[in-house]
């Protein structure tokens, strides 16, 4: 039984973090009637623009993250960063206030080394060789250890932020100060692990349900300086290695508990599967599933969420999202060509997250679009974004 917004019964869900995911999240409950009030570090992120009310403040920062969620008293706490005081949310899960999936999986899946060892040491489950390191001597000799190429990684970031791939000695210091300056939570440890020359990567989309686990269709991806540039859906594989990536993604969620759509990253060769990461929550690859599902991510994560069944997941063909990538500096940014950009590729669809501020590179939007093959909804929205131009 759900409430009515504002309502003396409301039913409310606390959304902490307040991106472009979050956003699409916050309109997913609105339409089953939900409160929403969005929380973030700035003003005016894109959730908050569609929120009932909101709330600013450093998810780190668990004392005041605690006044908040003891002032809303929300049904739903729904975690959607990475870089947030998770004992904070353990301790009030135990006083009986409900994270979503859990906050258990909210800790060990926002901490690299939480869910890697749950899952290279408990779960016996296939991943690149690894090494954590606390300060730069362990991390050279890791290196040693490891070998070159490798890629090093905050335990706490997300998007790529801090993240390398080192394929030289003179890309050690570099990438070590990069590691400690560009992470989500600042200085720290951070993760080596080797090169896997992989076929290609997916995200598998997994929820969590009354109903059962469910899977959509895998999403193949493009990176560039860890975050990701295109996606699409359906990524050809083979049965064999689509069914090994269903059983790992099954054995994690009902190790990590709770219901709500998990984003399992998987490296692929031949055959084999080796897991990378998981989210408790929608991947920002699956943006695509805003055009190519009856249900998009954010759609099937509040079902969940909320204890609703999945039913079946409906997949509509070959789809792609294209990142609409700004570069500046502004908080007053402008997007022209757009009727262009929609006569390039009449069936496409055009989503901007409306993010207040620009200082360097940002996600800004995303194209959408179907074809006859993924290849050609990758080119059709690739052909999108060239045609907007950003203004700063």
């Amino acid at each position: 039984m759900f409430g009515s917004a504002k309502s003396n019964s409301a039913t409310k869900a606390l959304l902490l973090g307040s991106g472009e995911l979050g956003k699409e999240i916050a309109i997913e409950l609105q339409r089953l009637g939900i409160e929403v009030i969005a929380a973030d570090s700035y003003e005016n992120a894109p959730a908050m623009q569609v929120a009932h009310h909101h709330h600013i403040l450093s998810m780190l920062d668990g004392q005041k993250l605690e006044e908040i969620i003891r002032l809303e008293k929300p049904d739903f706490i729904i975690p959607e960063i990475e870089a947030i005081a998770t004992d904070t949310l353990l301790e009030l899960e135990q006083q009986g206030f409900n994270i979503v999936p859990s906050a258990r999986a909210t800790k060990l899946t926002m901490d690299r080394e939480g869910i890697r060892r749950l899952v290279a040491e408990k779960l016996s489950i296939p991943t690149t060789p690894y090494i954590f390191t606390d300060n730069k001597a362990q991390y050279i000799d890791a290196i040693d250890k490891i070998g070159i190429p490798c890629v090093i990684k905050p335990i706490m970031s997300s998007s790529g932020k801090g993240q390398t791939v080192i394929r030289s000695k003179e890309d050690i210091d570099k990438a070590w100060q990069h590691s400690q300056n560009a992470g989500r939570s600042g200085a720290g440890k951070v993760i080596l692990e080797s090169f896997i020359d992989f076929d290609y990567e997916i995200t598998l989309l997994t929820i969590q349900a009354v109903d059962g686990i469910h899977f959509c269709a895998p999403i193949g991806h493009r990176q560039e300086n860890g975050d990701y540039r295109e996606s699409w859906q359906p990524q050809a594989m083979s049965e064999k290695s689509l069914k090994k990536a269903q059983e790992i993604a099954t054995k994690i969620v009902i190790e990590l508990g709770g219901y709500g759509l998990f984003g399992m990253e998987f490296f692929i060769k031949g055959d084999n599967v080796y897991f990378n990461e998981v989210s408790p929550r929608p991947h920002d690859t699956g943006l695509v599933t805003l055009f190519s599902q009856d249900n998009s991510e954010f759609a099937l994560h509040v079902r969940a969420i909320l204890g609703l069944p999945i039913g079946k997941i409906v997949q509509y063909g070959p789809s792609a999202s294209c990142v609409i990538l700004g570069n500046g500096k502004s908080q007053d940014i402008r997007f022209a060509h757009l009727k262009e950009a929609l006569c390039t590729v009449p069936h496409a669809q055009i989503r901007l997250f409306a993010k207040p501020e620009i200082n360097g590179t940002r996600r800004l939007g995303v194209a959408i679009t179907r074809a006859e093959t993924t290849e050609q909804a990758v080119l059709d929205a690739q052909a999108v974004v060239n045609k907007i131009k950003i203004l700063y």
